[in-house]
Formats: C-alpha cells, sequence, structure tokens
C-alpha cells in the first residue's frame, strides 16, 4: 500500500519507517526543508536505537522517501497519517490543534479517490469529528474516511513497540476504512496482535485513558516509597509484592524522581482539561499531576537534606539528565527541576549523559557537562544518579570513591545495593529504601 506521513517527529519518523519496513511504499512529509535534507542525507534528528538502520535500510531499498512537497504522495495514498505535534497549549493544559487542523486543511485539496486520514497524533476526544467537518468543508467531493490509530510507543524501544504491539487501536465507522487500516497493519497478523475497533471518539479516549493509568501506577508507587521510608520498609519489595498479583502487574512499579517526557505530562494535562471541558472532575489524574510536579523539587530537598542541609558551593556530579534511558528526550525530565532548585540552593552541576547533552543545554545554564561518568564525578562533594542508563549500573565503584572529593552517593533510580555501598565506605541514600 501507498503511505503518506505527515510530520517527522518521534512518531511519524518511527512510524513511516516501520511501515516502510512492512513492505508499504512510504513518503514522510515535513515543512521543515532543513530536515528533510538531513534525512535524505542519512541523518537522524532523534535518538532511537535502532532507528538509522531501519530508515536507512528502507530509503536504499526505495519504500522509504522524504519530501517538503506533499502533493504527490497524498494523491497516490492510500492512508495519510497526521503525526505532527500537539503541545500543550500554553496558559490553560489544552492539547494544541493547531499542527492537527492545518495538516487537515492541506490534505483535503489533495485527496484523490477513496483515502483512509488516520490521525495518529495524540488529540482530545472529538478531534477526529473537527478534521473530518475540515476536510468536507474544504473539498466537499472527497471520498474519504477519517480513522483514529493512537500510537503507543515507548521512546528507546519505538520499533519494538511498533512491529509487536500489546495492541492495535483503530477507531472508525467505515468498513472499508477497517479493510485499509487491517491490510496496513496485516503483517502483525502473525504475531496474533489483537486489532481493537471501535468508534473513533472510544479510540481518543483510549491513547489518554492509557497514559494516565501508567502515570498513576508511578506515582502511586512513589508515595508508596516515601511511606516505606518513613516506617522502615522497602519499597523493591512491596513492588515486587503487589506487582506478582496478575490484576497489578510489575510494570511502572519502580520508584524514582516522578516521570517526564513527551506524553504522561501532556498528556494527563490534557485528560484533566477534558474532564473540565466535559463537566467531570477527575479527582485521580489531577491528584497526579500535583504530586508528580511536587515530587521533583523533592528530590532536590532529598540531596539536600542528604548534604547536611546546605549545598551553597558544593559541586554536584550529576549522571543522566534526560527523562529515562535511551533516549535524549529532555521534555519535563526530572533532572530540569532537580537541577535548577539545586542551582537555585547555590550548588554547581556538572553532568554526564550518553545521549541528551545536546538537548539539555538549551534548557539548562551554568552545567559544566562532562566527556564521561568520571569526568563528571571528579572531585565532587556527591554523585545523584538520575536516569538509569545501563551504562550507570555497573560503574567502577572504587574509581568513584577515589574520585569524589565526599563519597555521597544519592541513588534516585536504586540501581545500586544500600549494604554494599555502606560497606565500601560511601555515604549512600536511595528512594523508598530504608535498609
Amino acid at each position: 500500500m501507498r503511505v503518506a506521513m505527515i510530520g517527522t517527529g518521534y512518531v511519524g519518523l518511527v512510524s513511516g519507517a516501520c511501515f516502510a519496513d512492512f513492505g508499504h511504499v512510504v513518503t514522510c512529509i515535513d515543512k521543515d526543508a532543513a530536515k528533510i535534507d538531513a534525512l535524505n542525507n542519512g541523518e537522524i534528528p532523534i535518538y532511537e536505537p535502532g532507528l538509522q538502520q531501519l530508515v536507512a535500510k528502507n530509503v536504499d531499498e526505495e519504500r522509504l522517501f522524504f519530501t517538503t512537497d506533499p502533493a504527490e504522495a497524498i494523491r497516490a495514498a492510500d492512508a495519510v497519517f497526521i503525526a505532527v505535534g500537539t503541545p500543550t497549549r500554553r496558559g490553560d493544559g489544552h492539547a494544541d490543534l493547531t499542527y492537527v487542523y492545518a495538516a487537515s486543511e492541506e490534505i483535503a485539496g489533495l485527496l484523490e479517490g477513496f483515502t483512509v486520514v488516520v490521525t495518529k497524533s495524540t488529540v482530545p476526544v472529538g478531534t477526529g469529528d473537527e478534521v473530518e467537518a475540515i476536510i468536507r468543508r474544504t473539498n466537499p467531493a472527497a471520498d474519504f474516511a477519517v480513522v483514529s490509530n493512537p500510537e503507543f510507543l515507548r521512546e528507546g524501544a519505538a520499533i519494538n513497540d511498533f512491529k509487536r504491539p500489546d495492541r492495535v487501536v483503530v477507531g472508525t465507522d467505515s468498513d472499508e476504512a477497517v479493510k485499509v487500516m487491517r491490510e496496513l497493519y496485516r503483517p502483525l497478523y502473525l504475531n496474533e496482535t489483537p486489532i481493537i475497533v471501535t468508534k473513533r471518539r472510544t479510540s481518543e479516549l483510549i491513547k489518554y485513558a492509557a497514559n494516565a493509568f501508567l502515570a498513576a501506577k508511578i506515582t502511586f508507587i512513589n508515595e508508596i516509597a516515601d511511606l516505606c521510608e518513613a516506617v522502615g520498609a522497602n519499597v523493591q519489595e512491596v513492588s515486587r509484592g503487589i506487582g506478582l498479583d496478575n490484576r497489578i502487574g510489575s510494570k511502572f512499579l519502580h520508584a524514582g524522581p516522578g516521570y517526564g517526557g513527551s506524553c504522561f505530562p501532556k498528556d494527563t494535562l490534557a485528560l484533566s482539561r477534558i474532564g473540565t471541558d466535559a463537566g467531570v472532575e477527575l479527582k485521580i489524574v489531577n491528584s497526579v499531576i500535583e504530586v508528580n510536579a511536587a515530587r521533583k523539587k523533592n528530590m532536590a530537598d532529598k540531596v539536600i537534606e542528604f548534604m547536611g542541609g546546605d549545598v551553597s558551593g558544593k559541586t554536584i556530579a550529576m549522571l543522566g539528565l534526560a527523562f529515562k534511558p535511551n533516549t535524549d528526550d529532555m521534555r519535563d525530565a526530572p533532572s530540569i527541576d532537580i537541577v535548577s532548585k539545586l542551582q537555585a540552593s547555590g550548588a554547581h552541576i556538572r553532568a554526564f549523559d550518553p545521549a541528551s547533552m545536546g538537548e539539555a543545554a538549551h534548557i539548562m545554564e551554568n552545567v559544566l557537562f562532562c566527556d564521561g561518568p568520571y569526568h563528571a564525578i571528579e572531585n565532587s562533594e556527591a554523585l545523584v544518579i538520575v536516569t538509569e542508563w545501563d551504562q550507570f549500573r555497573a560503574l567502577d565503584l572504587d574509581r568513584v570513591i577515589s574520585s569524589l572529593r565526599v563519597p555521597n552517593v544519592i541513588d534516585l533510580r536504586n540501581i545500586y545495593d544500600p549494604g554494599d555501598m555502606t560497606a565500601r565506605g560511601f555515604r549512600y541514600t536511595s528512594v523508598g529504601r530504608s535498609y
């Protein structure tokens, strides 16, 4: 099949490359000429394991193309995906649908023959209705169906998530559109992937509900971690004890400094606003948002308290800046709040992250970005582990303790064993583990 993908951001680029790898002919379209030129030169604008090789392979095999001109690709397409950004609108927390609606208008005038227009972007309930109305207004003669097909990609594992998903959600009333979507995802039948066909508005809500529930799990275990510290319990053992219950599950029950990234902060806030607009107060979702925002700042307080209540003039090494490993995404990363509060308290920050320092440099001021973990640790009075990259899980601890001016380690991801660290001579603390 022939696919046009509007937007070459994270979702559009990963989805386009994976559809091409399924055997479809995909054209990715973006107004940013510099980005398209870079992609045509083999340069990938985001850090995602395996993506560069996947793009190169499908470009070489002439199934994946990049252009700024949408006309030819959309006219020839069986399906046109809208995969543009829906950032939080400043001031009120609603999703900004400017790019979605602009793409809809552009698509409308170029449709030829029956075409499925698919919203891949995360959009509020009812957006598909407006996309359909825009296209009908702009091109009353168009033969098309609008489908909601939300993405469930985890940064750092996006290719596997696309090719081996837990489910594919298709929201539409059109039987013809369902046939097209099943053909697009036909390779997944081999894995017996469930394809859920539902109403468009239900599909739109599934995405928000899924992210809000996962964010709630993270926030719940973080509050339990605080309780563990207060009563002398171990949050990792609590997590295992409840996670073995099949009704609960073990995923997203890892205590830490709070969630960040491109989805959970934006989508929980948007869901809260959707509820407000519908006259439904989503108390759990609102609490999740508030608790997570406070937690990021509380992690800086944890560092300050562990260092005697005063970090003025002290140098602190931070390992990990991205909101999670295997990505360079700094959006709403806990490190931003932690660094900001530590600096406001007078600390000097040395930092290292394997992928995100370029992005971090646009956000953080007066941070010394280092060449590696040991460079960051050198002559610092504390080490703070913020992101659990694999290379931080097996540090040379003898080298760490000899490099630190004071052997303080604040492990916000519970990577190391408290007993072992204490035995090695570190002053060590972690999250939710009092023993």
